[in-house]
């Protein structure tokens, strides 16, 4: 599938206007990681992170445009003598807030008195620039709400507060459900384990939390429901006994509140993206009927599979949206490999992802 992205060229020096420059995506990127995120920074480069690339951390690219990436190496260490984190790195997502750069991430925590096989919090790494290095901001996790954590996303609102989003694992978390019924009956899964996706303000130095945890999102109960047959294809096809509801990024457009999110397992075909959206930044959160907006294309003729855990980032004038998610292909096998795809808001405030494509991105 074919199609033009088109970014502004930064503005020459002196009186000269910018001017639109045609910019050819070939998807997927020659990049190997998932859960990438993607941060447009005040020196006009983008900046790219996610998961893999590196033991003990996160490794980063840098890039004018979207198209060309320069590796920069490792820019966060942990598992050293010092840290809290010390295994399974994962999602890292870096904010830019006065002049210093803030990595959130999540990984196992060193304290592990009762030996869980899944030990995720959620930390902060902090750095002068987006290159790095990063440093972590405190001595621990960045709070410990009892149960494995993941999937940090940060959004900080026009009246200057800012909220964490991150997802329960679903570890040790079974819910009962007509899905869950439906697979006993089956003979396919004893109990169905469910992520579920939070919010809690954080404070304004991104040193803690402000109060509890808000539940915003979680897998459907019934059958019947319009959001079940997507949320629930890991189940359905006998893949594994887990409905997941992580990878969450929110953003604002008008007094709306879209947050978007993915289903089923990481590592499986059936990963896929849908949003829901609320009247402020801790919901309620109505799940969108045009659900889901980016799934496999395989039965549609495509080569794609995997798409999920999403993040946005934006063309230098701001006007152009992208979606920036991992995904597979036939050629790249099972390795997890970057995709940016053109997204927009309708008049009608639907959200649609003009994705996943495949090749140059040329008409």
């Amino acid at each position: 599938m074919k199609k033009i992205l088109t970014v502004i060229a930064a503005a020459l020096l002196g009186a000269c206007a910018p001017k639109p420059q045609a910019v050819v995506i070939n998807n997927p990127l020659p990049i190997a990681l998932g859960d990438p995120y993607i941060l447009l920074a005040s020196d006009g480069n983008y900046y790219m992170y996610g998961t893999g690339g590196v033991r003990d951390g996160f490794a980063a690219y840098r890039s004018p445009d979207l198209v060309t990436w320069d590796s920069l190496g490792q820019v966060y260490t942990g598992n050293t003598d010092s840290s809290w984190a010390v295994a399974n790195f994962w999602a890292p997502e870096v904010y830019e807030r006065d002049g210093r750069y803030y990595m959130f991430f999540s990984a196992d925590w060193r304290e592990n008195p009762t030996n869980e096989l899944e030990n995720f919090k959620i930390g902060v790494a902090v750095a002068d620039t987006p290159a790095g290095p990063f440093r972590e901001l405190t001595a621990g996790p960045l709070f410990d709400p009892g149960y494995p954590i993941i999937d940090a996303n940060v959004f900080c609102d026009e009246d200057g507060r800012c909220y964490l989003y991150f997802s329960r694992c679903c570890y040790k978390h079974p819910v009962e459900s007509e899905v869950a019924d439906w697979a006993r009956e089956q003979g396919m899964f004893d109990e169905i384990e469910e992520s579920w996706i939070y919010g809690v303000e954080l404070k304004p130095d991104f040193s803690g939390v402000i109060g509890e945890p808000v539940l915003l999102l979680q897998p459907p109960v019934a059958m019947n429901d319009a959001q079940s047959e997507w949320e629930s294809r890991s189940v359905t096809s006998g893949e594994v006994n887990r409905r997941w509801t992580e990878g969450s990024v929110t953003f604002r457009k008008g007094d709306t509140y879209y947050m978007m999110y993915s289903a089923n397992f990481f590592g499986g075909k059936n990963y896929a993206v849908g949003y829901a959206t609320a009247e402020s930044p801790l919901g309620p959160y109505t799940k969108a009927v045009n659900n889901p907006v980016l799934e496999k294309n395989v039965e549609k003729g495509g080569v794609v599979t995997g798409t999920g855990h999403n993040s946005i980032t934006w063309s230098k004038d701001g006007k152009t949206m992208y979606c920036v998610y991992h995904g597979r292909t036939s050629a790249t096998g099972d390795a997890r490999v970057v995709f940016i795809d053109e997204m927009e808001i309708l008049p009608d405030g639907q959200l649609v992802v003009h994705g996943p494509t495949t090749g140059p991105a040329a008409e």
